[in-house]
């Protein structure tokens, strides 16, 4: 009678034990994956011509996007075809075109990606930025026969909208657009959040 009185306990138990564990994993909220565009974005444009510029001229070049969940950039990627210490990445607000965050990317050994860890930037669905780095260094990436290519271009939780360019050294928002060339390869990682 007291074995059963302690399987019967431990029978109980192993169900509290388990209904408990099974409440804690409905309140997980779900992870979501960590996603890098610009592959995709390099896959639907058909860039895939690549020439290489160094010591070209300076610029602020990069690509207007739109977040289409709520999510986080954190960190940017860069790859360039030199050495550069201290490459200024600028992320913008599109539509007031307000500098959103700045950082300085170190790249050490040419055609080698960088990635740089940043404190977390929380971004908006269905809004407008920029992701724009100066240098005079790039991989000009475009269609074997100049050809343009129409965007938006979607690349996952991302959206492409244009690739925009200025001619200097200050951080001054991009006003070209050019739609048959990327000058890169500057990105960022991504993460859903919701």
């Amino acid at each position: 009678m007291k074995t059963l009185k302690t399987i019967f306990t431990l029978m109980l138990f192993s169900i509290f034990i388990s209904s408990c564990s099974s409440d804690n994993d409905n309140d997980k909220t779900p992870k979501f994956e960590t996603e890098n565009p610009l592959a995709a974005y390099y896959t639907q444009t058909g860039f895939s011509t690549v020439t290489n510029f160094v010591n070209s001229g300076d610029y602020e070049f990069g690509l207007v996007f739109t977040p289409t969940v709520k999510g986080k950039i954190k960190a940017i990627t860069l790859k360039l075809p030199a050495v550069s210490p201290a490459v200024r990445v600028t992320i913008w607000d599109f539509a007031t075109k307000a500098v959103i965050r700045t950082e300085t990317l170190n790249v050490a050994t040419a055609d080698v990606q960088v990635s740089k860890e940043i404190s977390e930037l929380a971004l908006e669905k269905d809004k407008k930025y920029l992701i724009s780095m100066n240098a005079n260094d790039w991989y000009k990436k475009h269609k074997a026969d100049n050809s343009m290519i129409t965007y938006p271009i979607v690349a996952g939780n991302i959206t492409f909208n244009e690739y925009r360019w200025l001619s200097g050294t200050a951080q001054t928002f991009p006003t070209t657009v050019s739609a048959n060339y990327n000058a890169g390869d500057l990105s960022f990682d991504f993460q859903q959040t919701e």
